[in-house]
């Protein structure tokens, strides 16, 4: 090759590399773009969705494992804490604890999951081995003879243990509830309760909208603004309007010097925010709302990674997605807000389950106010929610991914006010009946309570020898 055909290769392929590396930066810059291209791999179930928000986990791009481990505890900090997370940092800050560490450094989020490795992660974003759980536990059948001759794989079976939330499935609390009928005499959720607590809620803005019920005379929206009539009649049936939340409550956001914004025809989540702080920062904490707190446009179910209906591929999730404007309606919230959207087998098959004819009985007033039985009973349920230092309320938690797996983290929220533990154990290990959205009997049947009643047994057995 001549001098010159070399430097006009070395000429082209600058040239190239200069331009391949402006266009990239561009893709990097840019918002609406995807960023797929600079991933080093798939992105687990968990996170898919912010593909376009690199930043959300990487926060400094010269950060190290530091810098990954606060972006996780930014968003799942507050259940890697007692009572939600059995297995919370501060049990191996314990010095007793130390020669477990250099196993798997269990402080560290990441020794558990990594993220962009889709050929090595299994369920819930798990990156060790099945059997992770033989570095301490190695010894467990001398502690529980109930577990001899057990694999470390199939710790993680349902109804067994959860590594984090184990709540429903620890020794004593299956012991408390081990003779729990499958289904209790008594089967109500809990009752909602926000309108009752209203006047406790410090920071409810009171001053601007008296709790009083309002006529259709005092309606404050804008005379510039059109209003339908119909639209007018929705608000007056809604629990707003006999409550005292007005027009301008919801169109005219109150900014931080107490002036109103402009006033804007279709407010989002941020003018709920002020009345629903909980509820909106729930919802953005699930897979429906975690968009949105990475401020990226929401999420849409053509986004998805399980079957959703075709003709909602593009329908954007926002408090005005299930809660239609003015009417709020929710009983349709709870099942037909879900429906419209989600298109698995265990949706569809949610109309001829018995728990849909629970829920058409108390709709249709034939039955009481809270036994039925909707979407929204089991995948956000009424939870008791810390609102201040001196209230807890009953929260309907936003959060759909909060119990959605393992499953068993459904048990106390949901299952529980209807079902005994046994059943529910089995029922939510029974993936055929999950399917069909628990149509019929659980055809499997874990052993965990009768492992716990036997180590019960031994362990009054051995007492009283020694008496």
């Amino acid at each position: 090759m001549s001098k010159s055909s070399h430097t006009f290769s070395w000429i082209f392929w600058s040239i190239g590399s200069l331009f391949l590396a402006v266009i990239l930066m561009y893709v990097l810059m840019q918002d609406g773009i995807s960023k797929a291209i600079f991933m080093p791999g798939e992105l687990s179930a968990g996170h898919h969705q912010l593909v376009d928000a690199c930043d959300t986990c990487h926060t400094d791009a010269f950060g190290g494992s530091e810098v990954l481990q606060a972006s996780c505890i930014n968003c799942h900090g507050d259940v890697r804490e007692k009572p939600f997370d059995s297995h919370p940092r501060s049990k191996f800050k314990d010095p007793r604890n130390a020669d477990r560490l250099e196993k798997v450094n269990m402080l560290e989020c990441m020794s558990c999951h990594v993220e962009h490795k889709p050929e090595i992660t299994l369920k819930d974003g798990l990156t060790q081995p099945l059997d992770v759980c033989y570095h301490c536990h190695a010894d467990i059948a001398e502690e529980r003879p109930s577990h001899t001759g057990m694999e470390f794989t199939t710790c993680k079976d349902s109804g067994c243990h959860n590594f984090h939330n184990n709540r429903a499935l620890y020794t004593d609390f299956l012991l408390k509830h081990m003779d729990a009928p499958a289904h209790l005499a008594k089967a109500r959720l809990p009752a909602k309760e926000f309108a009752d607590v209203l006047v406790e809620i410090m920071e409810y803005p009171r001053d601007a909208y008296p709790i009083e019920t309002l006529l259709s005379n005092q309606a404050d929206a804008p005379a510039a603004s059109t209003v339908d009539q119909q639209l007018h009649v929705d608000w007056l049936e809604t629990a707003h309007a006999q409550s005292g939340v007005n027009c301008t409550a919801c169109h005219q956001k109150t900014e931080a010097d107490g002036s109103l914004s402009a006033w804007t025809d279709h407010p989002g989540p941020e003018y709920c925010e002020s009345c629903h702080s909980i509820e909106v920062d729930r919802f953005q904490q699930g897979k429906h709302g975690m968009r949105l707190a990475a401020n990226l446009s929401p999420m849409t179910p053509a986004l998805a990674r399980i079957p959703m209906q075709e003709s909602a591929s593009h329908q954007e999730l926002t408090c005005n997605s299930c809660h239609s404007a003015h009417r709020f309606d929710v009983q349709y919230a709870a099942v037909d807000g879900c429906l419209e959207c989600h298109a698995d087998d265990h949706s569809l098959a949610y109309k001829d389950s018995s728990h849909y004819a629970l829920w058409q009985a108390e709709v249709s007033h034939q039955a009481a106010e809270d036994t039925g039985v909707s979407c929204a009973s089991c995948h956000m349920p009424r939870i008791d929610y810390d609102v201040s230092d001196w209230l807890s309320r009953k929260v309907v938690d936003h959060n759909q991914s909060a119990s959605l797996s393992p499953n068993s983290k459904m048990i106390r929220p949901a299952c529980q006010h209807c079902h005994g533990l046994q059943f529910a154990i089995n029922a939510l290990a029974d993936e055929d009946l999950i399917e069909k959205n628990f149509s019929g009997q659980p055809s499997v049947h874990v052993e965990s309570i009768d492992l716990a009643r036997k180590d019960m047994e031994r362990d009054l057995k051995r007492r009283e020898a020694t008496r």
